[in-house]
């Protein structure tokens, strides 16, 4: 029988706050009381933001408020040439393309568009869809800039990805925290547009790192924040596109802060090392996130 497995995957780009705690926690309930597995992945591939000592401090965290999890710990920086095999895949397979605009140039082509009447889409974020100027390129240009040391990313050809697919595209969402009864949510990553999948340096991004490890890991349920909701839809196109298993979700809740306002590490939002250091016991803090 193959165990059901779960996993909490934190960036070390800063502290981690209640909204970590909950998950984490949330994580590790619905593991034991399935008799699963619990994973700790650390997400670091941006390199620039995350920090040895940011990492050195969710694992204080973690193993203070009592969680536990199976050895090894995958880093995804230490993985970059498991991305890369995969983005040479989809390179091959003509699925993404080199996207060469800067934001600038992005900024004034919608603002160009727009003054001539045009309402520019939006992704579910809010955050304009990049323009489909890179996508029709000619090869031999692309090869050009590429070798003259453009800036670029490479971006996920949606259209073309969803025609290879060739089916409509849905995912299983739990409904509640109990994991006791599903519904079936359809995908729409059409609504993103050619999302980022890698850079030119950095040969994964989020998207394309969490669909790899997830299959890698045999990860089978996928507890996360309902901030994250509508991004499955991308990465359930990028699982289907390379034929790996599909996880179960559930979007859970998220801990606000006084204000309203989604809980944030670059705002050091109810840091759990402050919380720590001002007194507070792991019991504190389940109590403040209601566990």
């Amino acid at each position: 029988m193959t165990l059901l497995t779960f996993r909490f995957a934190p960036s070390p780009n800063g502290e981690l706050h209640l909204g970590h705690a909950y998950s984490a926690l949330l994580n590790q309930k619905l593991a034991k009381a399935a008799g699963g597995r619990l994973l700790l992945r650390i997400e670091d591939i941006d390199t620039t933001r995350c920090t040895p000592e940011f990492e050195a401090g969710i694992f204080r965290d973690l193993k203070w408020l009592g969680l536990g999890w199976e050895e090894p710990v995958r880093r995804q920086s230490e993985h970059f040439a498991d991305y890369q095999a995969v983005l040479d895949r989809l390179t091959r397979e003509e699925l993404v393309y080199p996207a060469f605009m800067s934001r600038s140039e992005i900024r004034a082509f919608i603002a160009d568009s727009e003054r001539r009447g045009r309402d520019w889409p939006r992704d579910p974020d809010g955050v304009p869809l990049y323009p489909a100027v890179d996508k029709v390129l000619p090869t031999r240009e692309r090869k050009r800039r590429i070798a003259e040391n453009a800036p670029f990313a490479w971006r996920l050809d949606v259209d073309a990805s969803m025609a290879r697919v060739g089916a409509e595209l849905s995912w299983v969402e739990f409904s509640d925290e109990r994991l006791s009864a599903t519904h079936t949510v359809e995908a729409r990553p059409q609504d993103w547009g050619d999302v980022i999948v890698a850079r030119r340096d950095i040969p994964t991004s989020y998207h394309l790192a969490v669909v790899v490890d997830d299959a890698l890991q045999d990860v089978s349920r996928v507890v996360r924040g309902q901030d994250l909701y509508s991004a499955t839809s991308v990465q359930r196109l990028l699982q289907a596109v390379l034929g790996l298993p599909q996880p179960s979700y559930f979007h859970h809740r998220l801990i606000l802060g006084p204000d309203g306002r989604k809980l944030s590490k670059s705002a050091m939002d109810n840091g759990l090392a402050a919380l720590r250091k001002a007194g507070a016991s792991p019991d504190d803090v389940r109590r403040l996130i209601g566990f």
